[in-house]
């Protein structure tokens, strides 16, 4: 496929108390590379410049970043200006996300989807899991539900459009896909996406008050399966306070 020529950022207002900044109109890993990168280097700014003290959140998405500020403290065109100018220098050197290395359950009770997929595909539902497990998925971004992580690298065979008609329930920490995307539920909930397995990872953890999601945009993970007695042992495990660090690994 064809490179396509990054777009200039755009700054557009939000209310009256964000600023957006739109980097380009498509899911690319490079746009989201300048999105990380201006993430990073507003959280540095916030450390030694006054400006940026009224910055309240920032939030990244595939394409762009969200910048919230409390209007009452903040000079917002200053502010818009400065983001701006920040957001110029996107093909600086970013740093690495985490790299997490996940368990997954792959039996039948945690995939009800797994066969319909492959059956799909004309692959058998063992070349779904290997294709799965090979995959290096990055973090785009964080949304839907608190620590719900919308991961792309999915590979091409195995791309299916959503459910035509949602569950009501999806069972928590189902590890499932729709489109180009990989994502893991981190709460039960109505969901639409295609259910291929289960992780004992708890993604949302109020027990870690200081970060209570594990995945951040910028992360990579991969995944390994595991038989259903080491999933359980795993969850209970994490139950008792298993530690995070466990499962941050660096991929070869």
């Amino acid at each position: 496929m064809a490179h396509l020529p990054d777009l200039p950022p755009r700054l557009l207002a939000l209310g009256d108390s964000a600023w957006t900044l739109e980097f380009g109109n498509r899911i690319d890993p490079a746009i989201n590379a300048r999105v990380m990168g201006l993430a990073e280097r507003v959280a540095q700014a916030r450390r030694s410049e006054p400006l940026l003290a009224a910055v309240t959140d920032v939030v990244p998405t595939f394409r762009s970043l969200t910048v919230h500020y409390d209007p009452l403290e903040a000079n917002a065109s200053a502010l818009g200006e400065r983001l701006m100018a920040l957001a110029q220098h996107g093909h600086q050197d970013l740093r690495a996300g985490r790299q997490w290395h996940l368990p997954v359950c792959f039996d039948a009770d945690f995939a009800p989807d797994l066969p319909r997929l492959a059956e799909a595909k004309g692959l058998r539902t063992d070349d779904v899991i290997e294709r799965l497990l090979a995959a290096s998925l990055r973090v785009y971004m964080l949304g839907f539900q608190p620590g719900f992580p919308y991961m792309g690298g999915v590979p091409p065979e195995l791309h299916m459009p959503r459910l035509p008609s949602p569950r009501q329930q999806v069972p928590a920490q189902s590890l499932a896909v729709a489109g180009e995307m990989c994502a893991v539920y981190p709460w039960a909930s109505p969901g639409g996406w295609h259910l291929l397995g289960r992780t004992p990872v708890v993604l949302f953890d109020l027990r870690h008050a200081d970060q209570p999601t594990l995945l951040s945009a910028g992360d990579t993970v991969r995944w390994h399966a595991v038989d259903r007695a080491t999933h359980d042992a795993l969850a209970a495990a994490i139950a008792s306070g298993l530690p995070r660090e466990t499962f941050l690994k660096v991929l070869q």
